[in-house]
């Protein structure tokens, strides 16, 4: 692999990204490029410019976008219409946030001439596969540099050695090692590894920082409604908003009450088992308003076919194959099927619990009508109901025979 000229990294501003950037000038004697991305993460950003520039990046080389707009609208939602968790519970928070930095990190290497891209993953999880994946389908000639797979500081000590061998500020709270991890988005929090690592123990409550504890949560109920069209939330409680003020709004709402929490040993795709402590609390109310409107919207077939599509989906999006032709092709199906899955659904919010409670649009195939118990003036003639049976239940009766014979 020849030396790269210059690398766009992924920077946080955080100890472990700070060192990369350092290490990649000494190892590899090039310029380093910064992106930092507002996912909605909840931090302000600035701090990583000045860190950025303290490390002597050049300030045309500093990149902080606020990209939450971007991130709900063209990654979060198409997601959502789906239905999508994977392994029937995680609704991908981290999953999803890799292509959308992926494709800025890939678009900045051209915009500054840059000849590779870098991330702070390490190699045990995901993240690596999905950065690195989203990298090289969007730019088949991009190189891309993983220390964590490269350097010798395999330890806290050695990465503070190195920090302090080369003026890297430590913040006071770095130098013991931190109780665990987070990753955070305006989709979801990410907690992994320490005290979380045992998985038959119980996730201390200081881990959780966007959900109340539900036994705290408000002893009455809240309701509100969300309004969609083509699948996508577009207000709330009447309230037109904009994809990410909505899940911020749901988030605010959500986290209040309860709602989103989630302790699961997952399969990585590396092929380990890792335990994790996920929030989505908006999220997780995103997705019981979806499958409420798509109840009245959505034809039989469609909505069964979507249904096991999901799993092959999520696990795309797991694996980092966000830019691979079969999920597109997954999300030409899927967004065809959400063309009338417009209205409002009634949601009650209460001790951890998000659950719809009505739902109603112009586009509804529920007809009161044909299910009534009572007088249907016709509607439906419940004698058709016995040739359909009797259709239906030839082939058992033609087994039922054999096997008595």
């Amino acid at each position: 692999m020849s030396k790269p000229k210059k690398v766009v990294l992924a920077y946080s501003g955080g100890l472990d990204t700070s060192i990369i950037l350092k290490w990649l000038e000494i190892e590899y004697g090039c310029e380093v490029v910064t992106f930092t991305a507002d996912l909605g993460q909840g931090e302000e950003l600035e701090p990583a410019r000045k860190k950025a520039e303290l490390l002597g990046v050049k300030s045309e080389n500093i990149f902080i976008e606020d990209v939450r707009e971007e991130f709900v609208r063209d990654f979060v939602f198409p997601m959502f219409r789906a239905n999508t968790v994977y392994e029937g519970q995680y609704l991908l928070g981290t999953s999803i946030a890799r292509p959308l930095i992926s494709k800025r990190l890939v678009e900045i290497a051209a915009a500054t001439g840059a000849d590779a891209v870098a991330h702070g993953a390490t190699g045990k999880g995901n993240d690596q596969v999905r950065f690195e994946l989203s990298a090289y389908a969007l730019n088949p000639a991009i190189q891309v540099i993983a220390p964590w797979r490269e350097w010798d500081l395999s330890s806290r000590t050695k990465l503070l050695e190195f920090a302090e061998a080369h003026q890297i500020p430590i913040a006071k709270d770095k130098r013991g090692e931190a109780p665990f991890s987070v990753d955070a988005n305006l989709l979801h929090t990410s907690s992994e590894g320490k005290v979380l690592e045992d998985p038959a123990e119980e996730a201390p409550d200081y881990v959780y920082q966007r959900t109340v504890n539900p036994e705290d949560a408000p002893d009455t109920p809240e309701y509100i409604e969300i309004g969609f069209e083509k699948g996508d939330a577009v207000s709330i409680n009447g309230e037109a908003m904009s994809p990410a003020t909505v899940l911020t709004k749901l988030n605010e709402l959500g986290g209040k009450h309860g709602i989103g929490r989630l302790d699961l040993v997952e399969n990585r795709f590396v092929g380990m088992k890792s335990r994790g402590i996920y929030e989505t609390p908006g999220g997780t109310v995103l997705l019981e308003a979806h499958r409420g409107i798509e109840q009245i919207t959505l034809d039989r077939g469609a909505g069964h076919l979507k249904d096991e599509l999901m799993p092959r989906y999520a696990e795309l999006i797991y694996n980092g194959l966000w830019y691979s032709p079969e999920r597109e092709m997954l999300q030409a199906a899927i967004d065809k099927s959400q063309e009338r899955v417009t209205g409002t659904v009634r949601l009650k919010l209460y001790k951890g619990q998000a659950t719809t409670v009505g739902r109603w649009s112009d586009e509804t195939l529920y007809s009161e009508a044909h299910v009534t118990f009572e007088e249907d003036a016709g509607a439906y003639d419940q004698k058709d109901a016995a040739g359909f049976i009797k259709i239906n239940s030839l082939r058992l009766r033609l087994l039922a025979a054999r096997d008595k014979r």
